[in-house]
């Protein structure tokens, strides 16, 4: 899926088997439907780790990079629903990303996600920018693999928010983030295995500490269009 828009929002996070459930019924049902209600969300979607564990991914496309301040997302963030105040507590070793889109090339929803959160070596910056700008273009017209993206992390420097609050304080974040998503499984972990693995990224210049997991697909959700 090419992104829609300059600025996003990607998070990771666990919940317990025993909220599972009920999660992603909030998620679904109530949390996608508001988020997506605030001018300038255009696209939401959540992923499930594929091997079943406990771990989430989600991402936020946004229009513009001034979303992240905007009134009426401030005005969430800092009101957040009964339910969603019961259930963020359970929101465990998140990391929340507010970005800018480097580069983004494909396009449509695929089945699969795979995520790479890294960090360029000090002076390395550019050279791995580069080659990642380069995998992105190479990497959507694999067979297998439909998309792929570079966002980069700049928190706004907004106050905890109350959901933060919920949650212990302020949320970790990535970095630098690499997603290419495709409709074969098989092909993402390939292309982890090879052209993103982390040698291969430490030869263009990434430092230690990279994670990466592969996801699938459980919802997508867009803005409802204007009445009439």
């Amino acid at each position: 899926m090419a992104l829609l828009g300059s600025a996003a929002i990607a998070m990771w996070w666990d919940i317990a088997a025993e909220h599972k459930a009920e999660f992603e019924d909030w998620h679904s049902h109530e949390h996608l439907p508001e988020r997506l209600a605030i001018a300038g969300f255009e696209r939401g979607s959540r992923w499930a780790a594929a091997d079943g564990g406990s771990g989430f991914f989600v991402l936020y496309e946004l229009d513009d990079y001034a979303t992240l301040t905007s009134p009426q997302y401030l005005e969430r963030l800092n009101h957040p629903s009964p339910w969603s105040t019961q259930l963020m507590p359970h929101h465990r070793n998140m990391v929340r990303s507010q970005c800018r889109v480097v580069a983004t090339v494909g396009g449509g929803v695929a089945r699969a996600m795979l995520t790479v959160r890294l960090s360029p070596r000090a002076g390395a910056g550019d050279r791995l920018r580069a080659f990642l700008v380069e995998q992105a273009g190479t990497i959507a017209a694999r067979a297998g693999t439909t998309a792929a993206h570079l966002l980069q992390t700049e928190s706004p420097d907004v106050a905890l928010t109350t959901e933060q609050r919920i949650r212990g304080g302020r949320d970790p974040a990535a970095d630098w983030i690499f997603l290419a998503s495709g409709y074969d499984l098989a092909a993402l972990q390939a292309l982890r295995a090879d052209a993103l693995s982390d040698d291969a990224l430490a030869a263009r210049g990434s430092d230690d500490g990279i994670q990466a997991g592969v996801y699938v697909l459980s919802h997508a959700f867009t803005p409802a269009p204007p009445a009439g």
